[in-house]
């Protein structure tokens, strides 16, 4: 060893040159140190696992995007990223709903979105109810930057469209069903050109009345006129169906007595026929004797209901005599007066006066 150096081996240490002390024992690490790195990389790690994972539920959609690139994700449950460089960004599919013409909250009426004007230059106030989903979710969060906007507006523009076709009446009351149709049909159309992602479940009138009282009491009073009409119609029509039965039931009869008779008038002008023939025929064979049989038959259909009327030689006394005396029945004859009725020499009118 040098001069001016020793060593103490007793306290254990050693003087180096310039008389400074120097330790010999081996130098021991701080614990705290390691447990606080241990716990930093706990808590990197847990942030990392935190970060990577990510759950879509049953009624969402999510896009992964990767350094920029965009990719829809569309199945439900448990799913992974890169952490700092892959994102998710979720959207809700479920139908969701906004109006038009009034606060949902509030209740109250938004004029500038409600009132209108019709075709037949009448001012309205309708209130929409619009219904909608996404439906892709890519296109919705980068197609545009506020897609629920775009379909609000194009929403009241088909609305004022369609309502300016339509005259007020309609509006009011029978033409509601078709204006919604009509709107549908066309924010569907111009959905379909701007291709933002969201989709157009439904439309629906919320409310339609006149924009001032008095008006709002005149077409309620049309419109109760027009239920009248209406309840008028439906008890006529009840009235019809209840009497259609009987009255066919009633028309039925008529028909089968008509058939009847016609039968009947058939059916005896057939039995005439027959027996004009058979006649006919009797009549080819002997003419002479036929003419008298009919001439004979005729007379007894007729003479029996006349009465004869005799003139005595006075001039003013009458006899009634009935046919009957000239068939042969001896019954008495009536005379006028009392007196009897004098008896016919012969069948050709001769007749005696009455004796005094």
């Amino acid at each position: 060893m040098g001069s001016g150096s020793f060593r103490n081996f007793r306290n254990g240490f050693e003087t180096v040159d310039g008389g400074q002390e120097k330790s010999s024992r081996p130098s021991k690490k701080n614990p705290g140190g390691k447990i606080a790195a241990l716990v930093i990389l706990a808590i990197v790690i847990a942030f990392l696992a935190l970060n990577s994972a990510y759950e879509i539920k049953e009624q969402e959609q999510a896009v992964l995007i990767t350094l920029g690139r965009a990719q829809a994700v569309t199945e439900p449950g448990l799913h992974f990223k890169i952490p700092f460089i892959q994102q998710v960004r979720k959207v809700n599919t479920t139908i969701q709903g906004f109006s038009i013409g009034y606060d949902t909250e509030s209740n109250e009426l938004n004029e500038e979105e409600s009132l209108m004007i019709t075709s037949d230059f009448n001012f309205i106030d309708v209130d929409f109810y619009v219904e909608y989903r996404y439906s892709d979710p890519v296109k919705a969060l980068f197609a545009s930057r506020a897609p629920l906007d775009i379909l609000k507006n194009i929403s009241q523009s088909c609305i004022r469209t369609v309502i300016g076709s339509y005259p007020v009446d309609d509006v009011l009351t029978t033409g509601k069903n078709e204006i919604q149709a009509s709107i549908r049909e066309m924010i569907l159309n111009r959905l379909a050109d701007q291709d933002i992602g969201i989709q157009l479940v439904n439309i629906t009138i919320q409310d339609s009345e006149p924009p001032t009282a008095e008006v709002m009491e005149a077409f309620k009073a049309v419109e109760s006129a027009k239920q009248g009409k209406e309840t008028a119609l439906n008890n006529a029509n009840k009235y019809r169906n209840e009497q259609l039965p009987s009255a066919q039931a009633q028309a039925d009869g008529i028909i089968k007595d008509a058939e009847a008779r016609k039968m009947e008038r058939i059916n005896e002008a057939t039995a005439q026929v027959a027996r004009f023939n058979a006649m006919y025929a009797e009549y080819i064979k002997n003419p002479v004797i036929t003419k008298q049989r009919m001439f004979y038959e005729a007379m007894e259909n007729v003479l029996p209901g006349l009465k004869v009327v005799i003139e005595g030689s006075g001039g003013n006394m009458q006899t009634i005599y009935p046919l009957d005396s000239f068939t042969g029945n001896n019954e008495t004859t009536s005379v006028e007066n009392g007196e009897e009725a004098a008896q016919p020499d012969s069948v050709s009118g001769e007749n005696t006066p009455a004796q005094d």
